[in-house]
């Protein structure tokens, strides 16, 4: 695949890198990878699809991960809105001045807070896998974790596998790369579900390179604490947004179940719904890529 251009902008104090696919003179669509997954996260199969669609593709590495800076969190915190900063400053290094924004998981809710506080800069929205903005899942992680009733107002939690998953890792040892290769391989097995084939070779090229190009590979972590910080401005209503928004969401998504993108769905002025069957709460299965990017390409279509 060609790269149009490939090189790292700053965000205030970070450092991003980031790479342009295609004809700089084509509608640009923005990909904001989610938690703790660089811009390799977004397919080259998907980047492919999208640029011989007519489109200019631009992909990053969130600030911890990739080649992108490392903050130290315990000083320096950023929140979902810090992240939506570091989109901005990407388009803003491109000359883009508005895009179709496609975002997946945390980046779903990067996308939306730009929709939300930003709107200008978004001819369209796709949130994939993702769920509101504003709704904090974490109280529905913790009565689960801990064997309690569910609150009949929480969104579901995860799967009592990814649970089993949760609970298993955190006693397992990550110090070398092997050890983190294996431990991150399998959570992404874990993410993808069951019903559709799992592309392991993909997955691993993932997970190693991901370790490889990271300054620092535990700083990725960091996206969990940034994540669950509920500032005022992620209570905005979704009702605000005023571009055409695509929600995908796979049927058997482990971490956040379908209601989580029928709930976005909803919240948004007429939003369309794609739910794919058998998807999980990843992009690794054969021809998912090309299948989610025919969904991006129409969209934003005109």
């Amino acid at each position: 695949m060609v790269i149009s251009e490939g090189k790292f902008i700053e965000s205030g104090k970070v450092s991003l890198w980031t790479e342009r696919f295609g004809d700089p003179e084509d509608p640009a669509v923005l990909l904001v990878m989610g938690t703790s997954t660089p811009g390799l996260g977004w397919p080259d199969e998907l980047v492919h699809t999208l640029v011989t669609g007519g489109r200019q593709v631009i992909r990053f590495d969130h600030r911890d991960t990739g080649r992108s800076g490392c903050v130290d969190f315990a000083t320096d915190p950023y929140t979902l809105a810090d992240l939506a900063a570091d989109a901005l400053a990407v388009l803003d290094a491109y000359g883009v001045r508005t895009a179709h924004l496609a975002g997946a998981s945390l980046g779903g809710a990067v996308v939306q807070w730009l929709a939300v506080h930003r709107p200008e800069r978004v001819t369209t929205l796709t949130v994939i896998m993702s769920g509101p903005m504003g709704a904090d899942a974490g109280p529905a992680w913790a009565r689960a974790l801990s064997g309690q009733e569910p609150d009949p107002d929480d969104l579901p939690p995860p799967a009592p596998r990814f649970l089993e998953h949760v609970m298993r890792m955190a006693s397992v040892p990550r110090g070398t790369r092997e050890e983190a290769v294996a431990a991150n391989l399998e959570t992404w097995r874990v993410l993808s579900g069951d019903a559709l084939p799992f592309d392991e070779q993909a997955a691993r090229r993932l997970v190693e390179q991901s370790y490889d190009l990271a300054a620092d590979p535990a700083a990725a972590l960091n996206h969990d604490l940034a994540g669950r910080v509920m500032t005022a401005d992620r209570q905005a209503p979704l009702s605000s947004i005023k571009a055409p928004t695509l929600v995908v969401h796979g049927t058997e998504d482990p971490l956040r179940p379908l209601p989580h993108g029928e709930a976005v769905a909803a919240q948004i002025p007429g939003a369309r719904l794609e739910a794919i069957p058998g998807m999980g709460h990843s992009l690794l299965s054969p021809g998912l890529p090309q299948r989610v990017a025919g969904l991006v390409l129409r969209h934003t279509a005109g």
